[in-house]
């Protein structure tokens, strides 16, 4: 197999041998003691990882199911919508397909959500609940979503539903201690899985909520999750093989530790900051997109020299056999985004950028 670390998109990110071979085990019936057997060992890792002891609801779907899943349970009638980047507009447009009265609150793509601007915009009670992306994969900008949490509920009978696609399992995310109603993440990012898995944790506030929800539906119904996690069983046909690598996988992250975890990705996280400032003090401009301070630990978007393309770039480093990713959406030919998640290390990341300096210097 090709060797481990040239692949830093920023999801899906790049899998371990071990990892990608504990799919290859035999089928077993999902209703059968096999299968209770294997979810019971894989829950109490993916609450350490969580940092709940709240069940941890496992989703054969994206993590865009979980999102629809969380606006069907979650909100009642008024949503409002904290956008930031592409991926906190689609958790708006999801609201609207839900039937759902949705309002933004927009910041430029790259730029945060600050406490202040949210307790001003949910003054006179017309919303129920919040949707926000904590770490914003289009820009790599890092949310505050435990001080978010707290103005949410002093507005009330208001939930924040969180989108952590990036940031659970490489940063930070207290979802018991910060009251998140309900967080989701992806199995592709830094949980470093095939993509195929979401994972959610709801608190027993929105269940009661999702108790009174007509429109909730089947496939995301959150009652259902909920009991069936309980039973250690998944409440429709899961993802076995996929199962397996999620046993494999956070079996290591337990063996790591999280905040071993944590410490790896920010010490990558800060490397690619202060290497767009060296490229810069050498003659080729790159800022980092996100203001310091609210920066993810997963991802970094940089803006490229004057006369450069994102697509150009990205181009070039594929063709030394390294992954990165050209900018998203509006930003495709004026930034980049590097991806340090998951299994990479700070030797392997170096590598990268040692690549990517010689590709803006040609």
């Amino acid at each position: 197999m090709a060797p481990f670390g040239s692949f830093f998109l920023p999801g899906p990110t790049e899998v371990t041998d071990a990892v990608l071979a504990a799919q290859t085990r035999p089928m077993i019936g999902h209703r059968g003691k096999g299968m209770e057997e294997l979810l019971a060992g894989i829950q109490p890792a993916l609450q350490r990882v969580f940092r709940t002891s709240r069940p941890v609801y496992i989703s054969s779907s994206s993590a865009t199911g979980l999102m629809e899943g969380a606006l069907r349970n979650g909100a009642r009638r008024r949503v409002l919508s904290l956008v930031n980047g592409a991926f906190s507009s689609r958790f708006h447009k999801i609201a609207g397909a839900c039937g759902l009265e949705a309002d933004t609150l927009d910041v430029e793509w790259g730029a945060i959500h600050t406490p202040e601007m949210l307790a001003d915009a949910l003054k006179g009670g017309s919303y129920d609940a919040v949707t926000v992306v904590h770490s914003e994969t289009s820009t790599g900008a890092l949310n505050p979503i435990a001080e978010l949490a707290k103005v949410t509920h002093a507005a009330g009978d208001v939930v924040l539903l969180v989108d952590s696609v990036t940031g659970v399992a490489g940063q930070p995310v207290e979802s018991d201690l910060w009251a998140l109603d309900f967080v989701l993440t992806g199995s592709q990012k830094a949980f470093a899985l095939p993509p195929g898995l979401a994972f959610g944790v709801a608190q027993p506030n929105l269940l009661e909520r999702a108790a009174r929800a007509t429109g909730r539906g089947v496939y995301f119904d959150f009652l259902e999750f909920e009991s069936y996690t309980l039973k250690n069983q998944t409440p429709n046909t899961p993802a076995v093989s996929l199962l397996y690598a999620l046993a494999e996988q956070v079996a290591h992250i337990d063996r790591e530790t999280m905040p071993a975890r944590w410490a790896r990705h920010e010490s990558m996280a800060r490397r690619t900051w202060a290497w767009a400032d060296e490229m810069t003090a050498r003659g080729l401009p790159m800022r980092v997109l996100a203001p310091a301070g609210h920066r993810s630990w997963t991802v970094t978007c940089l803006t490229v020299p004057p006369g450069k393309k994102g697509g150009d770039i990205n181009a070039a480093m594929k063709a030394r056999g390294i992954t990165i990713s050209a900018g998203y959406g509006k930003l495709k030919d004026t930034t980049i985004r590097i991806g340090h998640m998951g299994e990479h290390t700070l030797p392997e990341l170096e590598q990268v950028l040692a690549a990517l300096e010689e590709v803006l210097a040609s």
